[in-house]
């Protein structure tokens, strides 16, 4: 295992155990993120500025990320992990009623704090209990329970916002995140404490700063995070203005639910069959399909209308499908094991820095062309010049 020491864990707790939290997380983020644009929606009433705000919400959580690796040096994985999953249980339970915007907004960079740190520490959980089984089958497991959980996410959204209204659907998320919570309880993990000690600001910048230069000076790093980079700049713009371009095209949520629902099962299918094909064939080769399919569907998208769309946006998941089981493995087979920790947390910020960066070429876009259909020119680009990091050396 990594540094870190556990004192005790449950017989049979290994990687795999945790991969399976994919269930939870997966499930309750397919149901926040299949409503949580048209939340910004009705709030801002322009989805331009639903692209800035989500650029600045992301810019928050990748400093949080940032800081991640100093709060693991002062308190143990376990009991950060324990209260992040618990503060997501909280705040979004609250976000479910109906608040004023500027509580909306403060308990939704709360929940921000807590699903950074949570995407932080499964993954390496997940190394730490590794063993000889290596990262590649735990993160087809954690994929595939994710994308199992997100299946059905979409249409129970669908219902609560269409029986209640939009909001009232993060209250379902709240529930899956406590059974999460409680499900880690039963690996009975104990990690020993560390002792807390007073943070001079001054070098907590220092040593952040000279993390990630360490991190960007080692070789084979900034190809890792730029590919990975390439691959949540697509996620992102997806989520985003999948939802909105749906409804504002005339169909119902139904139809958005339907849409939703149909595009995780390539995830479905793909998801174990892909770490044998990497196994067999290596990880450039889906990467590069990956990423010049998805450049494609994304042309075709800027000027296709109706139901050809919608079998665009559910076809392009093919694409994310090839690439996502392996679009992190390059950071995990340079990392040693030993500077994982270290490291996890600037490479992270290749998950957050795309939702700065992508929904603000979205807004660009939206302002400068006059139509939310305008945002798939970003994709097409990020698509082509990913497709070309990928076959760049390291």
């Amino acid at each position: 295992m990594a540094k870190d020491k556990y004192i005790s864990v449950k017989s049979g707790v290994s990687g795999f155990s945790f991969a399976n939290l994919g269930l939870f997380t997966g499930f309750a983020d397919g149901i926040y993120n299949a409503v949580y644009s048209l939340v910004l929606m009705e709030i801002f009433m322009n989805s331009a500025v639903v692209g800035v705000y989500v650029g600045i919400y992301a810019a928050f959580c990748m400093i949080v990320g940032l800081f991640a690796n100093e709060l693991f040096r002062r308190f143990s994985k376990v009991r950060v992990f324990y209260f992040s999953m618990l503060m997501l249980a909280v705040c979004y339970a609250m976000m479910s009623f109906s608040i004023r915007p500027s509580t909306f907004v403060i308990l939704d960079y709360t929940t921000g704090i807590a699903i950074t740190l949570v995407g932080v520490l499964i993954p390496l959980f997940m190394s730490d209990f590794a063993g000889k089984t290596g990262m590649a089958p735990l993160n087809s497991r954690y994929h595939l329970w994710m994308n199992v959980g997100a299946l059905f996410a979409p249409m129970i959204a669908v219902a609560i916002a269409n029986q209640f209204n939009n909001r009232a659907a993060f209250f379902a998320s709240a529930l899956i995140y406590l059974a999460g919570w409680m499900a880690f309880k039963l690996f009975r993990i104990v990690q020993e404490d560390k002792k807390i000690k007073p943070a001079d600001p001054r070098r907590t910048f220092r040593v952040l700063w000279k993390n990630a230069v360490a991190f960007f000076k080692r070789p084979g790093m900034p190809r890792a995070y730029a590919v990975n980079f390439g691959y949540y700049s697509l996620r992102a713009m997806r989520y985003l203005y999948v939802p909105i371009v749906v409804i504002e095209n005339g169909f119902s949520k139904d139809v958005l639910g339907w849409v939703l629902t149909l595009g995780i099962i390539p995830y479905l299918i793909l998801s174990e069959l892909m770490a044998k094909l990497v196994r067999k064939y290596g990880k450039t080769k889906w990467l590069l399909i990956g990423f010049s399919s998805f450049a494609v569907f994304s042309v075709l998208a800027t000027f296709v209308t109706g139901y050809p769309l919608l079998a665009i946006f559910v076809m392009w998941q093919i694409s994310g499908a090839l690439m996502e089981s392996v679009h992190d493995l390059l950071f995990f087979d340079t990392a040693k094991k030993s500077e994982q920790t270290k490291f996890y947390g600037v490479f992270r910020t290749s998950v957050n820095l795309p939702n700065i960066i992508a929904p603000m070429l979205g807004a660009l876009c939206i302002s400068v062309f006059g139509g939310t259909s305008a945002v798939w020119v970003v994709t097409a680009i990020i698509g082509g010049l990913s497709a070309l990091l990928v076959l760049a050396k390291k």
